[in-house]
């Protein structure tokens, strides 16, 4: 028996107990996942998820590239479409997990032979340190003007070893982390800008002034 035929037998058994025909398109959640694409990290599974609940995007690392910008913003949209505006926006959770593959991108040699051999640019995808890193996503959907503020954006770390997850960063709106974003650019602005007071010198006075 082929992988296929295996799961195609397995799917009968699920259809001959499907009750589900007329499961509504938006998520049950109104959740958004993006995760890693790493068969050890099943949504379903890792976060007892049923199906209809939420919408799972999975990629190497289950990092925010240019294509996920993209897929956020249209899903956004045809749910602002779907619900004819009462809706503006959903839950974006990122999880990424411990002993993923995407931290070996991480190596410059790797990424040389990649683009090299491949023509592929992995540096999206790469990871070096999981909490920076997600940091570094959630500034990514930030810097994204295709992307609503009402969007809700949080972040977490599932370990394969333990089969726990982790919060990382609680949920915030999109437009929340964006003027956070200013009120610290504006306060680095403002500590850059201001006159630096000459030090005092505490060396004793010389006898001879």
């Amino acid at each position: 028996m082929t992988v296929q035929s295996d799961l195609i037998a397995r799917n009968k058994l699920f259809a001959s107990g499907f009750e589900h025909g007329d499961m509504p398109i938006l998520p049950k959640l109104r959740t958004v996942l993006l995760t890693c694409a790493d068969a050890r990290v099943d949504p379903a599974h890792v976060l007892g998820l049923d199906l209809g609940e939420v919408i799972v995007i999975r990629n190497n690392g289950g990092r925010v590239t240019h294509s996920v910008i993209k897929e956020i913003a249209t899903l956004a949209v045809l749910a602002t479409a779907l619900t004819e505006g009462r809706e503006q926006g959903f839950n974006l959770i990122l999880m990424q997990h411990t002993q993923c593959g995407a931290q070996r991108l991480a190596n410059p040699e790797v990424q040389f032979m990649l683009k090299n051999k491949l023509g592929i640019d992995v540096s999206e995808y790469a990871i070096t340190d999981h909490e920076s890193d997600l940091a570094g996503d959630i500034a990514r959907l930030a810097a994204a003007p295709e992307i609503p503020d009402t969007i809700i954006v949080s972040a977490m770390l599932y370990d394969v070893s333990t089969g726990a997850v982790r919060e990382i960063s609680a949920e915030k709106s999109l437009g929340d982390w964006r003027r956070g974003e200013i009120d610290d650019k504006q306060l680095n602005l403002e500590s850059s800008t201001q006159p630096q007071r000459k030090k005092r010198s505490t060396a004793p006075e010389s006898p001879l002034e």
